[in-house]
C-alpha cells in the first residue's frame, strides 16, 4: 500500500496507455474528442477510464452528470486524499456511463486544488500517483485537460504516456502551439522522460473550405518532425455539438453520420498506434 492506495500488479500497469488531450486554447474539441474516442475504444472492447481534469466539468456534464458541483467525490477530492496520504478505495468517485466507459468527474473544487498544489511536495505527480494505482484494470485512460498550462495540466502531462493535441481547422495560434510544445518538452525533460506526442488532431473541418489543408500544411511547415498530424480529420457537425446536451456519444446520437465515422476512424488510428508502440516496447525488451 502506498499513499493510502492499494498497489496494483505492475504487469497490468504496462498494458495501460494514458493519453492527455491538451491545448490551452478552449473550443478546439478536446472534450468532444475525449467522449467519442473513449466510447469508440470501449466499442472496440477496450476498458476505458475518462478523467475530467477541467474545473469547468465539461466532460462530466457531456456524459450526463449535469450538476458536477453537487457530486460528493470528484478528482479534487481524490487528489486531496493522495496529498494527505489518506486511504482511497480504487473505485471511489468513479462513475459508470451506459456506453461502457468509466469517469472520474471534476467540478469547481479543482480550481482550489490547483492553487493548493503550489505549496505541495511532489506537486507535479499527484495525479500520476493516483493513476498509477488504479489504471491497472483499464486498457486506456484519457485525460481531458483544462484550457490552460497550469499545475493540473502539468499533472496530466506528468501522468500521461502520450499527448493528443486537438487543433481547430480554421485557426492555428502559433504562439499558443509553441507554448504548449515547450510545456510538453519541459515535462518530458524534468518529470516524465517517456512522454510522447501522438499527434495533432484537426477538428471542426468544414469541407466547403480549404482551411484544414492549410492548417495541416502550416503544422508540418512550422513543427516538422516534432508533430505528426493524424490522418483522420473531424468534421464540423451540428449533431456532434448536440450530443453533450444529451449525455451521449455521437455513436448513440447519430450513428451513421460523418462525425461518427470520423471518430470511429480516429479510434482505429489510436488502436493501431498503440499496437505499434507495444511491439516496439516488446522488441526493446528482448
Amino acid at each position: 500500500m502506498k499513499n493510502g492506495i492499494t498497489i496494483t500488479n505492475k504487469e497490468d500497469e504496462k498494458m495501460t496507455k494514458v493519453i492527455a488531450l491538451a491545448n490551452q486554447k478552449g473550443g478546439v474539441g478536446k472534450t468532444t474528442t475525449a467522449v467519442n474516442l473513449g466510447i469508440g475504444l470501449a466499442r472496440q472492447g477496450k476498458k476505458v477510464l475518462l478523467v475530467d481534469a477541467d474545473a469547468q466539468g465539461n466532460l462530466t456534464d457531456s456524459l450526463g452528470w449535469n450538476e458536477p458541483d453537487k457530486l460528493p467525490v470528484s478528482l479534487a477530492t481524490i487528489m486531496s486524499k493522495v496529498i494527505m496520504e489518506e486511504q482511497i478505495d480504487p473505485d471511489e468517485g468513479i462513475l459508470h456511463h451506459d456506453e461502457g466507459v468509466d469517469l472520474m468527474p471534476a467540478n469547481i473544487e479543482l480550481s482550489a486544488m490547483e492553487v493548493s498544489l503550489v505549496n505541495t511536495m511532489s506537486r507535479e505527480i499527484v495525479l500520476r500517483n493516483y493513476l498509477k494505482e488504479v489504471k491497472g484494470k483499464y486498457d486506456y485512460v484519457l485525460i481531458d485537460c483544462m484550457p490552460s498550462l497550469g499545475m493540473i495540466t502539468v499533472n496530466a502531462l506528468a501522468a500521461a504516456d502520450s499527448v493528443v493535441i486537438p487543433v481547430q481547422s480554421h485557426y492555428l495560434p502559433a504562439k499558443g502551439m509553441s507554448q504548449l510544445l515547450q510545456t510538453i518538452n519541459r515535462v518530458k525533460k524534468n518529470i516524465n522522460p517517456n512522454l510522447k506526442i501522438d499527434g495533432a488532431l484537426i477538428t471542426m473541418v468544414d469541407n466547403r473550405t480549404n482551411f484544414a489543408k492549410e492548417i495541416s500544411s502550416l503544422l508540418r511547415e512550422n513543427y516538422g518532425d516534432k508533430l505528426r498530424v493524424f490522418k483522420t480529420e473531424i468534421p464540423l457537425a451540428i449533431k456532434a455539438a448536440e450530443t453533450s446536451a444529451e449525455g451521449k456519444s455521437i455513436y448513440s446520437h447519430d450513428a451513421h453520420g460523418k462525425a461518427a465515422a470520423a471518430y470511429e476512424a480516429l479510434t482505429k488510428e489510436v488502436l493501431s498506434d498503440g499496437r505499434k508502440q507495444e511491439k516496439h516496447k516488446a522488441d526493446l525488451a528482448r
